[in-house]
């Protein structure tokens, strides 16, 4: 069984895959550079990046990609990218 993201968590995920799209791309790496190091597939890493797709992932594979960027959990849970910010 397969569970969706609540309402109210789906812009949530869609953020962070975008975070961690952008942050992939500053450090110069592919997606099958990051989803290597951080024990996932290609596939994955791509529908969580994807903007039009809800793709829910454990907070161990949140911290799997941030030992691989180099960066804490926390500021990728944090980061507020252009045209992103809550009120």
């Amino acid at each position: 069984m397969k569970k969706q993201a609540g309402f109210e968590n789906r812009d949530r995920f869609i953020e962070l895959g975008l975070t961690i799209a952008a942050v992939r791309k500053m450090r110069g790496m592919s997606q099958e550079q990051l989803a290597d190091r951080a024990g996932i597939s290609r596939s994955h890493l791509s529908a969580i990046e994807a903007p039009n797709v809800v793709r829910m992932f454990s907070v161990e594979i949140l911290y799997n990609l941030a030992d691989a960027l180099d960066v804490r959990a926390g500021d990728l849970l944090n980061a507020t990218l252009p045209g992103t910010e809550r009120p």
